[in-house]
């Protein structure tokens, strides 16, 4: 990861949480526990860097950073890095580039907004990307389904993707509510203005219009990745690795 603020003892305490999701004995109560604790956190964390800055303006400054996408299943996990992007107020380019000479295509998803949202958004992606990988494994069409393995496993992914990405946001809705509670409508206000100059930031980089919803039909995959998705203990003991490179073939 791209962040300076690895000594925040916020960030340090999320770490703690994820690392007790990582271990295998947690049960898929303890690791939702986990993953409901995590995401509040994160969103505290987020506020409480956006009202620093709104004071402090070189305490979080606008930027952009890559995150390089290889691997199975490129798009969906695109789509789970741009969906997870947008729940935390940054805005996703997905992207795709070829160096002369060479036949395969790099696909990246580039994020542009404040540091510390950038910074949530890597970190939450890590986590999901390996979480989903151990459920992805064990994907597996139903005997009387018409569907191959492939396109099963691409739709418990969107189902998983769509899951998690609403968790997030109702965190987020949660940790804005109880920050106006104390401070006001200034929240409201610094969180509309953030979102609105990231918006900014990506357009300027890229003005065509960006759509991240897929059509999606329906089936068994797409309800059990929402189950696994609910699961979800967003939990790696290797966040900051290279993002997603875990998701089974």
């Amino acid at each position: 990861m791209h962040s300076s603020k690895q000594d925040n003892p916020m960030l340090a305490k999320i770490r703690a949480i994820l690392a007790k999701a990582e271990n295998p004995a947690a049960s898929p109560e303890e690791a939702e526990a986990y993953f409901a604790k995590a995401t509040e956190l994160m969103a505290k964390y987020g506020i409480e860097r956006a009202m620093v800055a709104a004071s402090s303006p070189d305490a979080d400054k606008l930027g952009s950073r890559v995150i390089v996408i290889d691997g199975s299943y490129i798009e969906e996990r695109r789509l789970l890095a741009a969906y997870i992007a947008k729940a935390v107020s940054v805005e996703p380019i997905l992207g795709r580039s070829r160096k002369s000479g060479e036949q395969r295509f790099t696909y990246t998803v580039e994020l542009y907004g404040f540091e510390s949202d950038m910074e949530r958004a890597e970190m939450l992606y890590t986590s999901l990307s390996l979480q989903a990988s151990n459920g992805l494994r064990a994907a597996r069409p139903e005997w009387w389904e018409s569907t191959t393995l492939a396109t099963h496993r691409k739709g418990w992914l969107r189902g998983f993707t769509h899951t998690v990405a609403q968790r997030i946001k109702d965190a987020e809705a949660r940790a804005k509510g109880e920050a106006e509670a104390v401070h006001g409508a200034s929240v409201a206000l610094v969180l509309a203005d953030r979102a609105a100059l990231a918006k900014k930031a990506a357009d300027e980089a890229d003005p065509g219009v960006r759509n991240y919803t897929p059509r999606t039909r329906w089936s068994t995959a797409y309800g059990e990745g929402q189950a696994a998705g609910q699961r979800a203990d967003v939990g790696s003991k290797r966040v900051g690795s290279a993002a997603g490179r875990a998701i089974a073939a």
